[in-house]
């Protein structure tokens, strides 16, 4: 057996373990709580962003991921959603005067659909009842008496003009180029060959007669455009109000159904209009009109694409009989066109054409007086989006804008659609980082984004909190439709949860990694036939998982175990000490132990990191090194100049080392290397230290202390391993099972140390030493022998200095 170090940790203090007993009811609990366990900062900052009315205070919801921030506040927003009213209707109706400007109607809740059914409904009775109406005796009669009103006053201009002419020896005749006047002689036409035969005189008075009646004749013509404007205008009078008839009294049931909706009326008036001076379309639409299967008088005629100017485009509509609510979109594809709507084109003889019917909602529209959840690094990464989210913020309206004509791909038919108002509050989820920057880089945000709910991604480990946590998780079970979960594998799990996160005294609460090996658990014991999930699933899953992921790290081991990398678990060495570090592949992490050697000698006072030299070191484990100096020189031999030459290395390291939990174990094999005394290899050291000495806390303390006790079992315990920590550590202890039995059997250690002194004596088995009241440290022991050492060096460093100038003066003489 082992003699025990001092100060080596017991079995209780390597691992929390969950008492059961103290979960029983969680399974009946009823939290409504989403997962907020822990939340309560980010709860309070969600409850300001949806009940405050005022604008631009948006919301900015950052933490780690897995932590349920989506979920949990898409549960927030749709609760407080129920207590608001329904937000009104949107829809897009032709602009008559300007129909590249469509008009947005603001409607009361459930109005857009009906208007829309109106409207279409208005079409096909007026489709029917105009060409019908235009076909009746009373409407032909009208007609024909305008025909022969204007055919009787022009024949009769031109019968009197003919009698006229015939009086005078001259005709009317009728040519391709249209009528002409010409002289007659004895009834016949007089021919040019005849006429030139005429005296001068006689030719002279015909030809006047000619030029004569020819100007009567264009008078006779225009006369006739004239009274063909004014048929035309009566045929348009009559037209209209033929047209009129139907239309008035259509349009006036229409106006009947919805009363004095604002904006309908207004609406409804210019479409009377627009009808009654275009009734040619509805008669060219029924001279088109193909038979079909169905008779004409239950024909779908708004379908026809001539009647689209009078159609009803719904951008927003709600259902008047659901329960009032305030609508809550969550947007996963934040494009541009998905955030504030499109302009749809069709293809129309080679060209791409448009109306305010190809207008199509965005998020925005569909979230308006409600709430947006949005992905924040999702609508970063769309072209256009953010900031076209940002100018309808900042405008508090919706425009539509069309990427193409934003980036000019090819000319298009464009519309410039009606603004919609804007009343919206817009929740981002993303991390730390990305809030960050976002502040840093883009001035507008912190205008538009005034709060923030940062969710925590640990919560103190207490008895409330275990409880609440596995109150959640059976929920997640229920709700799963999950074979139930003891209390032992639910205490087993909330172990899980204070290893995840990497404090004994914290609980994850990123609860997706949970609810992951909750799935797997239960996968595990429906294949063996069991009704519930108990602690032997759940420690199955959390094995199966790093099973899994550990290829890497059992190369790693192979390499050790082979003498390809080389570490000893045994015996003493100078100089050399066994390092942790960690290696992180994916979302798994293991620790690997590495051989750290230091080498010394005189020098100009320089401490070579070789890692940095090569560019493999990283910022931090320079300044690991770098401390190390300072601390060399502030501690030994104050009253000579440093004259040390030495190199640090990870051996067999061929990739970036970074951090400076290694600078410990550093220190340590420097001081062997100077003092001369070894150090053990049966030990391994992590821990961080400043230039007073003192051992700082390190990160991923776990995964190092089994990457060494792995190597260590593989070649057989001899009760002597173990691996020093520093104190501060202590509480961040969630060991596996397979290291604390072995700690509880003797057969390895944990120990925790305070200061680079304490490491040195445990690892040297001599007395590190603290100076005295003679300013020297106690004879044999390690801080003496690396002060003399030094003090060696710097005579050394001295006489050859001196010899160097003799033989240099020599030389020169």
């Amino acid at each position: 057996m082992a003699t025990r170090l001092k100060g080596e940790l017991s079995v209780e203090q390597l691992r929390r373990t969950c008492d059961p007993a103290s979960l029983v009811g969680a399974g009946t609990e009823q939290t409504g709580k989403g997962g907020l366990v822990g939340q309560e900062r980010a709860l309070r900052a969600l409850k300001l962003a949806v009940e405050i009315r005022h604008e631009d205070f948006n919301l900015f919801v950052l933490g780690p991921q897995g932590t349920g921030r989506h979920t949990t506040v898409e549960q927030v927003l749709r609760a407080h959603a129920a207590t608001r009213e329904t937000p009104c209707d949107w829809v897009y109706v032709n602009n008559f005067d300007a129909p590249h400007k469509p008009v947005a109607l603001k409607l009361p809740v459930g109005l857009a659909d009906r208007l829309k059914v109106e409207m279409e409904d208005v079409i096909d009775d007026l489709a029917g009842d105009m060409p019908a109406l235009f076909e009746s005796e009373e409407y032909q009669a009208q007609r024909r008496a305008i025909e022969e009103s204007f055919s009787e006053r022009h024949e009769q201009a031109m019968a009197d003009f003919a009698e006229r002419a015939r009086e005078e020896n001259t005709t009317l005749i009728r040519t391709p180029m249209g009528f002409m006047v010409a002289a007659t002689k004895e009834g016949n036409v007089l021919k040019s060959e005849e006429f030139k035969k005429l005296p001068e005189d006689e030719q002279t008075v015909i030809e006047e007669k000619v030029e004569r009646f020819q100007n009567q004749l264009s008078d006779i013509l225009r006369d006739a455009s004239k009274m063909e404007r004014e048929h035309r205008s009566r045929v348009e009078a009559l037209n209209a109000e033929m047209a009129e008839r139907a239309v008035s009294s259509r349009i006036g049931e229409a106006e009947s159904a919805f009363g004095a909706v604002d904006g309908v009326s207004d609406y409804l008036f210019r479409v009377r209009k627009d009808m009654i001076e275009n009734p040619e379309i509805f008669l060219q639409a029924a001279a088109q009109r193909q038979n079909g299967p169905f008779p004409e008088a239950i024909a779908k005629s708004h379908l026809d694409p001539i009647f689209r100017r009078y159609l009803v485009n719904v951008i927003v509509s709600h259902d008047p009989a659901a329960m009032s609510s305030a609508p809550v979109v969550v947007e996963d594809l934040p494009s541009l066109e998905r955030l504030a709507g499109r302009i749809e084109h069709i293809s129309q003889m080679g060209s791409l054409v448009t109306d305010f019917s190809l207008i199509r909602p965005g998020a925005l529209h569909l979230a308006n007086g409600g709430y947006l959840l949005i992905d924040a690094r999702r609508i970063l990464a769309e072209p256009y989006a953010w900031d076209a989210l940002k100018r309808c913020l900042k405008k508090r309206s919706i425009t539509i804008t069309s990427l193409v004509d934003r980036m000019s791909l090819f000319s298009t038919t464009s519309l410039e659609p009606e603004p919609i108002p804007l009343d919206v509050r817009v929740v981002l989820v993303g991390d730390r980082r990305l809030h960050s920057l976002l502040v840093m880089l883009d001035p507008e945000f912190s205008e538009l984004f005034k709060v923030q709910a940062d969710f925590e991604g640990t919560v103190t480990r207490s008895g409330e909190t275990l409880f609440g946590l596995a109150s959640v998780l059976h929920d997640f079970t229920r709700k799963q439709g999950l074979l139930p979960l003891t209390d032992s594998g639910a205490a087993r799990l909330l172990d899980e949860a204070t290893r995840l996160a990497g404090d004994a005294r914290k609980l994850t609460l990123q609860l997706g990694q949970l609810t992951d090996l909750l799935r797997e658990a239960e996968h595990y014991a429906r294949s063996d036939g069991h009704s519930i999930v108990s602690e032997t699933e759940i420690a199955r899953a959390v094995g199966e998982r790093e099973r899994r992921a550990s290829r890497v790290q059992e190369r790693f081991q192979e390499a050790i175990s082979r003498q390809i990398v080389l570490v000893d678990t045994e015996g003493t060495m100078v100089g050399q000490i066994n390092g942790l570090s960690v290696v992180e592949t994916g979302t798994y992490r293991f620790g690997r132990p590495s051989r750290i050697t230091a080498r010394v000698r005189m020098g100009a006072g320089k401490l070579i990191d070789i890692e940095r030299e090569v560019e493999l070191g990283g910022a931090l484990h320079s300044k690991g090194v770098m401390i190390l100096g300072g601390y060399l020189t502030s501690t030994y031999a104050l009253d000579a100049p440093f004259s040390l030459h030495a190199s640090l290395v990870f051996e067999q390291s061929y990739g970036g080392v970074d951090g400076d939990s290694a600078s410990c174990a550093e220190l340590i094999a420097l001081l062997s290397a100077l003092s001369g005394r070894p150090v053990r290899q049966d030990l391994a050291i992590t821990g961080s230290v400043n230039q007073l000495g003192e051992v700082q806390a390190i990160g991923g303390v776990n995964e190092k202390i089994e990457g060494f006790f792995d190597v260590c079992a593989e070649r057989g315990l001899t009760g002597n391993q173990g691996v020093i920590i520093p104190a501060s550590n202590i509480e961040h202890l969630m060991l596996r099972d397979r290291v604390v039995e072995a700690v509880g059997q003797g057969r390895f250690r944990i120990i925790p140390i305070r200061s680079v002194d304490e490491g040195v004596e445990i690892m040297t088995g001599r007395t590190a030493g603290a100076r005295v009241e003679t300013g020297e440290f106690p004879d044999g022991s390690v801080n003496a022998e690396v002060e003399a050492r030094l003090r060696t060096f710097a005579r050394d460093r001295r006489a050859f200095s001196a010899r160097t100038e003799a033989a240099g003066e020599g030389e020169h003489s």
